[in-house]
């Protein structure tokens, strides 16, 4: 009899013991404001990095997410829902072509730009993940720079 009490406390030990070792994975939420847009043209394209390899990304193909806004009286918001913690960095774009690309002259963007963290960029101060990017632990809400060159 005690060994039937011992393989069953086993058995249970064994079903439910994974059980509460499994934790939920935190997920967290992230709004991004940008605001002084120069005209209501287009649409906002806001990227989500995750990685410093695939930062900045001028083609917008290596994002860990991505979302389109409206522009709303010159300005534009956007929520990313169900984000894992951790580390993360943004680029948006004011596509006033919505072409989903980035319009340019010779070499710098005819279109506004921003990243997180950034009030400004040029030769000396240019986009990189280590700068932009910034913890989401809990929902967060940030604001967007919009640059025009």
């Amino acid at each position: 009899m005690n060994k039937i009490i011992i393989i069953l406390q086993s058995f249970l030990a064994i079903v439910l013991l994974p059980s509460f070792s499994i934790q939920k994975q935190e997920t967290c939420s992230l709004t991004i404001d940008v605001s002084e847009l120069r005209n209501s043209n287009g649409t906002v394209l806001f990227a989500l990095y995750n990685r410093e390899d695939a930062f900045p990304d001028e083609h917008y193909k290596k994002y860990f997410k991505k979302l389109t806004g409206k522009i709303v009286n010159g300005a534009s918001s956007v929520t990313f829902k169900n984000l894992p913690e951790g580390k993360y960095a943004v680029n948006v774009l004011h596509d006033e072509d919505n072409d989903g690309k980035i319009k340019k002259g010779i070499i710098l963007p005819k279109e506004g730009i921003g990243f997180s963290n950034y009030k400004s960029i040029g030769f000396s101060n240019r986009p990189s993940f280590t700068k932009a990017s910034f913890s989401v632990l809990n929902d967060k809400k940030i604001k967007v720079n919009i640059i025009y060159l």
